[in-house]
C-alpha cells in the first residue's frame, strides 16, 4: 500500500508517499480501508520534529473514515462496517495517511449516516479534543465560556457542544470570523481581547496561554490543547490542558450530534494522497477554514 511518511524533518517538500506492507489487525484490532484521512496541525509539528523521532520513518495522521476491512480476535466489529476513528500518536511508522491502518476496536466508531466519508474524516481528533476539554472545565449548565481560536476546528466544534450543554458560548476570533462563529451558536462575539474577569471558563484553542487568564473570573477553570503548556494558575483558577485519548463510545455520540444537525462538519479542500505535500504547503499558508482532507 502507499503512505505518507517523513523521514528527514523539514518543510513540505520533506513529505514522502512510499509503499509498505499492508498492516495486519492483532486481537482486539480492526484494518479499516481509508476512504479519507484529515491534515491537521500536529502533522505539521511531527513533520518537523517538533515531537522528536529524528532518523526514523515517521508516519501522519490521525483521522480516519472508511471500511473495516478485516479484524482481530475479539471484536465487535465486521468487514464492511463503514467507521470512523482516531488513531493517536506522534511518532509511529504509519498513521492514518494510508490506504490502510490499524486501530485498536475501542477507538472505532459507526460513521455519521448524513455525511459522505470527506466530511466524516474532520471528526474524531477535534471533536474529541473539544469534548474532552470541555469535560475538563467541568461547567454546568448557565454558566459562561469563552472559546479562543473560535473559528478553528476545535474551537467550532467547542462552541457548538458547549451550546448544547447549555452554556453561554462567547468567541474569540478574528473581526472577519464573526459570521461564521455566530452561525455555530455563539451568542457574543469578540475580537483581539475580552472583558477582563468575565467568564466561568476559558477553553484556549488558540493557546494563548497566560494571557487568557485575565479573562477568567476568580475560581473559575482555564483549559488549553496543548499538552503540558497550560499557565500557572492564578486567583484560584484551575488550569489544565487537554491531551486528547481515542474513545470509541464518545466518537459514536458525537457522530450521532452529527446526524442530529448539532455538528458541523467543514470541509476546506481535499487532496489525493499522492499530493500529501501540497496539502502540507496549503495548511503552512495559514487561514483555512475547516479541515484539509486526503483521499488515497
Amino acid at each position: 500500500m502507499r503512505a505518507a511518511v517523513v523521514k528527514t524533518f523539514g518543510g513540505p517538500e520533506a513529505v514522502e508517499i512510499v509503499e509498505t506492507e499492508v498492516p495486519e489487525p492483532g486481537a482486539r484490532q480492526v484494518r479499516i480501508k481509508v476512504a479519507a484521512a484529515t491534515l491537521n496541525p500536529v502533522d505539521a509539528g511531527v513533520r518537523g520534529g517538533f515531537f522528536g523521532g529524528a532518523g526514523k520513518q515517521i508516519g501522519f495522521g490521525w483521522d480516519v473514515a472508511g471500511t473495516v476491512d478485516a479484524t482481530g480476535v475479539a471484536t465487535a466489529w465486521s468487514a464492511g462496517d463503514e467507521v470512523v476513528a482516531l488513531d493517536p500518536g506522534m511518532v509511529r511508522p504509519l498513521g492514518t495517511h494510508a490506504e490502510y491502518v490499524v486501530v485498536d476496536a475501542d477507538a472505532v466508531a459507526k460513521a455519521p449516516a448524513t455525511v459522505d466519508a470527506v466530511h466524516a474524516a474532520t471528526l474524531p481528533l477535534n471533536a474529541l479534543t473539544a469534548e474532552q476539554a470541555l469535560g475538563l472545565l467541568e461547567l454546568t449548565e448557565g454558566q459562561s465560556l469563552l472559546v479562543t481560536g473560535a473559528a478553528g476546528a476545535v474551537g467550532g466544534f467547542a462552541i457548538q457542544l458547549a451550546v448544547a450543554r447549555g452554556l453561554s458560548v462567547s468567541a474569540l476570533a478574528r473581526e472577519g470570523d464573526e459570521e461564521l462563529v455566530r452561525s455555530l451558536g455563539a451568542a457574543h462575539f469578540a475580537s483581539g481581547t475580552a472583558e477582563a474577569g468575565a467568564f466561568d471558563g476559558v477553553l484556549d484553542a488558540a493557546n494563548l496561554g497566560e494571557g487568557a487568564l485575565e479573562w477568567v473570573r476568580d475560581g473559575g477553570a482555564y483549559v488549553g490543547v496543548r499538552p503540558g503548556g497550560h499557565p500557572d494558575p492564578v486567583r484560584g483558577i484551575r488550569t489544565t490542558a487537554v491531551a486528547v485519548t481515542a474513545d470509541g463510545a464518545r466518537l459514536a455520540k458525537l457522530a450521532s450530534l452529527v446526524d442530529e444537525g448539532v455538528l458541523t462538519l467543514r470541509v476546506a479542500d481535499t487532496y489525493p494522497l499522492d499530493d500529501a505535500s501540497k496539502a502540507h504547503t496549503r495548511l503552512e499558508e495559514g487561514g483555512v477554514r475547516g479541515r484539509l482532507v486526503l483521499i488515497p
